[in-house]
């Protein structure tokens, strides 16, 4: 089954890092990237440039009207994703725990539909 885990964090404490914490955070980005695809559950996923970037859509009587940044303030940002394909939820929420921005911020499990 596909899981989306969505990576939350206050993008402020990526902003306030040195350059050398950055780059740790980013090494271990790319170790968990790598052993998702050794263990053949890694289907995509991607970092979302910062919030700030995001616009929000909404038609309401037939009228589009746009907004830019985000949906909802809120203390954390999804800052990316993983696509994962995993037996079930216990072991989606393993590999949830094992993302490095769990220690700062928060990962949302969910499972995806498949309508077509």
């Amino acid at each position: 089954m596909e899981y989306l885990v969505l990576i939350y964090a206050d993008e402020k404490i990526y902003g306030s890092m040195s350059e050398q914490q950055l780059g740790e955070v980013m090494q271990a980005y790319g170790a968990y990237t790598k052993e998702l695809g050794a263990a053949g559950v890694l289907r995509g996923g991607s970092e979302l440039a910062p919030v700030h970037t995001a616009t929000t859509v909404r038609v309401r009587g037939g009228n589009i009207a746009c907004t830019d940044g985000p949906f909802a303030e809120t203390k954390e940002q999804l800052g990316g994703y993983y696509l994962l394909d995993c037996a079930n939820l216990d072991d989606a929420i393993k590999w949830a725990a094992k993302c490095p921005s769990a220690t700062i911020g928060s990962i949302e499990v969910r499972p995806l539909i498949k309508s077509v």
